[in-house]
């Protein structure tokens, strides 16, 4: 987290490392709940790596924001006791820089700061979808050590490796 996390974005996407995985507690166990996910702009700026410096710095004004994607967790809706037992993990969601991307994948600007979100809505109604958020309860859970920049390569050499050497499908790189 002390070294600023990196995420790499691609065309076709690419699944975040590591991955965000939550468990929850004093949820009613026969209620029905959606989990979903989003990433949002830490700020309106562009940043670069500083190489010399090993450090981000502020290199403009934001690109314009893509649209935004609500993530919704695949095995939606759990059950409350199911959640009381289990993680969520997101190791499915796949970040992209594809504006026109037709998969679901979360759209970002590379070289931009992110903050990634997790809400869970419990489902009034026992409908499969969300019809109308502002009738539905839900808590949204911001976790600050999740905040990365997004970026189509490793910046940071430090990055790099401690990605190849934590990530168990980084092994051709090593």
């Amino acid at each position: 987290h002390e070294l600023g996390t990196e995420m790499i974005i691609t065309k076709s996407g690419r699944r975040m490392f590591p991955t965000i995985r939550v468990s929850f507690g004093g949820v009613e166990p026969d209620a029905k709940y959606i989990v979903l996910m989003d990433i949002v702009p830490v700020d309106n700026k562009r940043y670069r790596y500083a190489y010399h410096r090993s450090s981000w710095l502020v290199a403009g004004k934001a690109d314009p924001p893509l649209p935004a994607r609500l993530y919704v967790h695949p095995d939606s809706p759990f059950a409350g006791e199911q959640l009381h037992k289990q993680m969520v993990s997101f190791e499915k969601l796949k970040l992209t820089n594809n504006e026109l991307d037709q998969h679901g994948h979360i759209i970002l600007n590379s070289m931009h700061k992110y903050q990634p979100r997790v809400h869970i809505i419990k489902k009034m109604d026992h409908t499969s979808s969300l019809v109308n958020l502002k009738s539905e309860e839900f808590r949204t859970f911001v976790f600050p050590e999740t905040v990365f920049t997004a970026v189509t390569a490793y910046q940071n050499q430090l990055i790099t490796k401690l990605k190849i050497d934590s990530n168990p499908f980084a092994k051709g790189f090593r």
